[in-house]
């Protein structure tokens, strides 16, 4: 089993190997009062990746490593700053763990994996301490010698600092490490990683990605719908992982990131060409969907649990509890196998590959070499017209599940006006802005009145079964009857909050 834990740490250009002069000036870098010497390792690291090295061009890294105190296998996420995720698994002398290969996956794209450098490395480990003795981080100096393993590869040598974070530390250390540092004449290393830079030395396969490009025109409209996609489009890579290990709330971020490019490829269908776009959206509303059942579960679980506990004890009668139990198990059960069956299929590789295509070869249609202000615009308030639409018929109708359809039609449309709005914000400024968030509250309004739809749903069938068991079924009707009083004051709230919607909508801004 795999153990993944939080790496913190920053890499420096070392100074010749024969100058420890700026060593005892990092006492000055407050906390740390002292140094201590922890050896001297010798470590022998195999890395692996795709022939086109997709993993190191997403920020990823994938070792084998002998030798030092965490010999094994090691994959490397990327995190914001100077964190990344490092999942280890236990040494082996065959093909990579399985477990790390599907961690893997949305980056490889299911390309193989094969050895491409090899980095052998003299490591000098030093101990950064506080007061009282406790680490504070390590710091390491490494004479590296890479040896790359890919056709016409070549050889490399080098020698760094790196100074990692331990446990718990404050990440301002860092800084003030790096004060010291830079004041000694030690600036940053050339590369993000050992490896990236052992092949930038050794071969030229770095250089430029592969495949034909075609860039939107600068400031154009192409390169601010291109520059929001291609956000989504790695955020949905970076996300894999997490629902793979069933991080809490992965599934509904990726859920989410899916919706976000879809509405982006519908709305702005004038800047990117259908034919490529069209399947890409298929597969995205596919992908949400498979990706639903484990999400409307989660959130329906914590709807229940909640209203359960704010009952007074009185009022909870029969075996309520041990009723929502078995329920949450088969659901939750079935949304598990659901998600893993979906992100092992060929349709989901298939919507990565085309993903990476978009964003590496996009399909520009002649209005994508326009100006934002207009082309963006547009296509905004052409969503924002459907939005109206429905929403205003919905409002029209009277009470009944007939108007609950039709409010949850207008809730969807309205997610596609802030996702379009987000896309359009870095071009159109505050009025996309602001349009943007008063559609969120309209969205979160009328999900908060369909949240209550499904609930009461939900609460029929299980009293059904608590009722076919014998069970007392008050408790179950007690929560549907405040289920719908909730849902009732919510949709009262409606008609104010798209009052303050249309008002952002007639921004004189939006009307170019």
């Amino acid at each position: 089993m795999a153990q993944s834990k939080r790496e913190t740490e920053r890499k420096y250009a070392a100074p010749a190997a024969d100058d420890l002069s700026w060593l005892p000036g990092l006492t000055r870098a407050d906390p740390v009062v002292s140094l201590a010497e922890a050896g001297v390792h010798e470590l022998d690291a195999l890395y692996y990746d795709t022939a086109d090295l997709r993993l190191t061009r997403t920020g990823a890294t994938l070792r084998r490593r002998t030798g030092g105190t965490d010999a094994g296998w090691h994959l490397k996420l990327p995190l914001p700053g100077d964190s990344r995720e490092e999942v280890h698994a236990p040494l082996t002398s065959g093909d990579v763990p399985a477990e790390l290969r599907e961690l893997a996956l949305s980056r490889t794209r299911g390309a193989a994996l094969r050895p491409v450098m090899r980095l052998r490395s003299t490591r000098t480990l030093r101990l950064l301490l506080d007061a009282d003795g406790g680490t504070l981080a390590e710091l390491s100096v490494d004479a590296v010698r890479a040896d790359a393993m890919l056709d016409g590869g070549g050889h490399a040598g080098w020698t760094e600092l790196e100074v990692e974070l331990a446990d718990g530390a404050d990440p301002a250390l860092l800084d003030r490490v790096e004060k010291v540092l830079r004041k000694s004449g030690i600036d940053r290393a050339p590369g993000p990683s050992k490896v990236v830079r052992a092949l930038s030395e050794t071969t030229s396969l770095l250089a430029d990605e592969p495949g034909a490009r075609r860039e939107p025109v600068p400031g154009s409209a192409g390169e601010h719908v291109l520059a929001y996609v291609a956000r989504w489009a790695g955020a949905l890579t970076d996300l894999d992982p997490a629902v793979r290990r069933d991080e809490p709330d992965a599934v509904h971020r990726m859920r989410t990131t899916a919706r976000r490019l879809r509405g982006c490829l519908r709305t702005y269908r004038s800047v990117l060409d259908r034919e490529v776009t069209d399947p890409l959206r298929r597969d995205l509303r596919w992908l949400a969907g498979e990706l639903g059942a484990e999400r409307d579960h989660e959130v329906l679980r914590e709807r229940l649990v909640s209203g359960v506990r704010a009952l007074p004890g009185e009022l909870v009668l029969g075996p309520v509890a041990a009723r929502l139990q078995v329920w949450d198990a088969a659901h939750r059960a079935q949304g598990r196998r659901q998600v893993v069956e979906t992100l092992g299929s060929p349709r989901y590789m298939g919507l990565l590959e085309g993903l990476h295509a978009l964003t590496t070869a996009p399909p520009l249609r002649p209005k994508a070499a326009g100006k934002p202000a207009k082309v963006l615009t547009r296509a905004l308030m052409k969503e924002y017209g459907r939005l109206a639409r429905r929403l205003d018929h919905a409002l029209a109708m009277p009470a009944g599940p007939a108007r609950d359809a039709a409010i949850h039609d207008a809730r969807k449309a309205a997610k596609r006006v802030r996702y379009a709005a987000e896309a359009a914000r870095p071009a159109l400024g505050k009025p996309a802005r602001r349009l943007g968030a008063r559609v969120k509250a309209v969205q979160q309004v009328s999900g908060a009145q369909h949240d209550g739809v499904v609930t009461r749903d939900a609460l029929r069938r299980i009293a059904i079964s608590a009722h076919a068991a014998g069970e007392p079924g008050f408790t179950w009707g007690l929560l549907h009857g405040r289920e719908e009083a909730a849902a009732g004051a919510r949709e009262r709230q409606l008609p104010d909050a798209w009052a303050r919607a249309r008002a952002a909508a007639a921004h004189k801004a939006l009307h170019p």
